[in-house]
């Protein structure tokens, strides 16, 4: 059984998985980020690498390669994390310093929700002659399109969805940026200017809305009608064939598709509206990163 280690890398934390060539997840392990130093951040890296070997039977010479996802723009030829929002790690020489390290030569570098939509793309069986989007709903909002089988890259920063504008209405109905408005800390921090609090945290705003306390009602409704600005200029731009959803904002509150989809069928013209019946939520949740990586190793065997 052919076996490649698969990494996400984030800014709170470093996910390590031991992936088969089937998409199977024999172990993972986690451990937390050290953003404050690129040699921290790297040192956390091999950390969890390690505690990942020490609790299966595996040793390196067991696997085929190893398979990283890294936020920001990614130069995956060179295998260099070009720029990112939450490390430390500009200009990093991460294939290079992964090889010196723990002497393999088969490692695959690329954009972190580029690694969560191939995994979604190959656990979907998805048609290599068809548009695939995948949108992540997080601390921030991306998104990554494979078309005909392939990335769509653009210039190397194609699918960036959090940056398109949209109507805030809670922002005096000015143009803003969806991640400004729609992303997890833009939730906390939209519940609090409404509800006019100091403190609240997103998951109490969905626990709120949840048991039914009317005055999360209009944060919810904002939210989701942001979402749905966004997706519809996706929808105008690729008409995709399907759209899954990952991100913990959506996957740990999934009622949310539910009401994108009808602020969102409210914006499609009838020509477009196929795409409402081909919206779904992971089913591989926050392991999709992990698992994307590892099988990019089998990819390129």
């Amino acid at each position: 059984m052919k076996k490649a280690i698969g990494i996400d890398i984030g800014g709170t934390k470093i996910a390590a998985g031991m992936i088969t060539h089937s998409g199977e997840m024999l172990m993972r392990e986690e451990v937390e980020s050290d953003p404050t130093d690129r040699e921290k951040m790297f040192a956390r890296v091999m950390e969890a690498v390690e505690q990942l070997l020490k609790k299966t039977s595996f040793s390196l010479a067991d696997i085929e390669g190893i398979g990283v996802g890294v936020p920001g723009k990614v130069d995956c030829e060179n295998g260099i994390a070009i720029f990112q929002n939450n490390l430390p790690w500009e200009q990093f020489p991460v294939i290079a310093r992964l090889r010196e390290q723990f002497g393999i030569e088969r490692i695959s570098i690329d954009n972190d929700v580029h690694m969560a939509a191939y995994a979604e793309w190959k656990a979907g069986q998805e048609k290599r002659n068809e548009t695939f989007v995948y949108v992540t709903i997080s601390t921030g909002i991306s998104c990554s399109i494979i078309q005909n089988g392939t990335f769509f890259r653009g210039a190397g920063f194609a699918g960036e969805l959090g940056l398109i504008p949209v109507l805030s209405k809670a922002n005096n109905k000015e143009n803003r940026r969806l991640e400004q408005v729609a992303a997890g800390p833009a939730i906390k921090k939209l519940a609090e200017m409404e509800l006019q609090i100091d403190q609240i945290s997103t998951k109490e705003v969905f626990g709120g809305y949840v048991k039914g306390a009317c005055e999360y009602l209009p944060v919810i409704e904002e939210v989701t009608d942001n979402l749905a600005q966004g997706l519809y200029a996706i929808s105008c731009l690729l008409d995709p064939h399907k759209m899954v959803f990952g991100g913990s904002v959506i996957v740990n509150n999934p009622f949310l598709l539910k009401l994108i989809k009808e602020k969102l069928r409210s914006y499609l013209l009838h020509e477009q509206q196929h795409i409402l019946s081909q919206m779904s939520i992971s089913t591989l949740k926050q392991d999709n990163g992990v698992i994307g990586a590892g099988l990019r190793i089998f990819e390129r065997s």
